[in-house]
C-alpha cells in the first residue's frame, strides 16, 4: 500500500529547468567554456557543486568550483526575479492535494539547494502539503547515489517498499533503483535526453498516478 511519495522538484513539481539552463549558459559565457549539449544533459539531476567540479576538471579551469557555483546562483537569482516563465508542472498540484487528502506522506528529495527549494515552496505556497524537504546539495553523495532517497524514506517512518519516488532524470531514476524504492519516471516535454528504462512505471501525465489508481500501478 502506498504510504509516502518522494518528489524530485525540478522537472517534476516545477519547470525551473529553462531558468537553470539560462543561468548555466550565462555562467559558461562568464568563464568562456563551450559545453556540449551531451555534457550538459549528462549532468541533469546532480547538484550544482558536483556539476561545477566536473566542469573545472573537464575544462581544466583556473577557477575553483565554488566560484562557478556562485556565478551560476547569481545568474539564477536574477532570472528568478525577472523571468515570467516559471510555473508549476501541469497537474502536479492536483496530484499533491490528492495524495494529501488520502493521508499519503509527501517529501521533497531534490538536488537543488535548500535555499532554492524554499524559494519555490514559498512562491507557490507548497509548504502546507509536505512533511519534509531534503536537499542533495547538503548531502555527501549526489544522485545517482541513493543517499537522498534513503534518508527521505527513513524520515517518513515507512518501509522503502511503502514509498514511491517520482523522478524525471536518469540520475534520479538510478538513485531510486539503488535505494530499492518504486520509481515513477515522469517523461515530459521538459525532460530531454534522459533514460527512463530503469523506471518501474513511465508516465507523461500526473492523472496516470492518481491515488485511486495506486492499487493498480503500485505493486509493493
Amino acid at each position: 500500500m502506498l504510504k509516502a511519495v518522494l518528489f524530485d522538484m525540478d522537472g517534476v513539481i516545477i519547470d525551473t529547468e529553462p531558468l537553470h539552463r539560462k543561468a548555466y549558459l550565462q555562467m559558461f559565457d562568464n568563464v568562456k567554456i563551450d559545453v556540449s549539449p551531451e555534457l550538459y544533459e549528462s549532468c541533469t539531476g546532480q547538484s550544482t557543486m558536483n556539476i561545477c567540479k566536473r566542469l573545472v576538471e573537464h575544462f581544466n579551469l583556473k577557477q575553483q568550483p565554488e566560484e562557478l557555483v556562485q556565478l551560476k546562483r547569481n545568474n539564477y537569482k536574477s532570472l528568478f526575479k525577472n523571468d515570467d516563465d516559471l510555473a508549476l508542472i501541469d497537474g502536479v498540484l492536483e496530484r499533491i492535494k490528492d495524495y494529501r487528502n488520502n493521508d499519503v506522506t509527501l517529501v521533497v528529495a531534490s538536488s537543488a539547494s535548500m535555499h532554492g527549494i524554499n524559494q519555490i515552496f514559498e512562491r507557490f505556497n507548497l509548504n502546507q502539503y509536505f512533511n519534509a524537504k531534503f536537499s542533495g546539495a547538503d548531502l555527501e553523495k549526489s544522485k545517482p547515489h541513493p543517499e537522498i532517497f534513503l534518508k527521505a524514506a527513513r524520515h517518513t517512518g515507512f518501509k522503502n517498499s511503502e514509498c514511491m519516488v517520482i523522478e524525471d532524470s536518469t540520475n534520479g531514476i538510478k538513485a531510486a533503483n539503488a535505494a530499492d524504492i518504486f520509481c515513477v519516471g515522469f517523461k515530459s516535454k521538459h525532460s530531454t535526453g534522459q533514460d527512463y528504462s530503469k523506471a518501474d512505471l513511465v508516465i507523461s501525465d500526473f492523472e496516470e498516478i492518481a491515488y485511486s489508481n495506486s492499487s493498480n500501478f503500485f505493486k509493493h
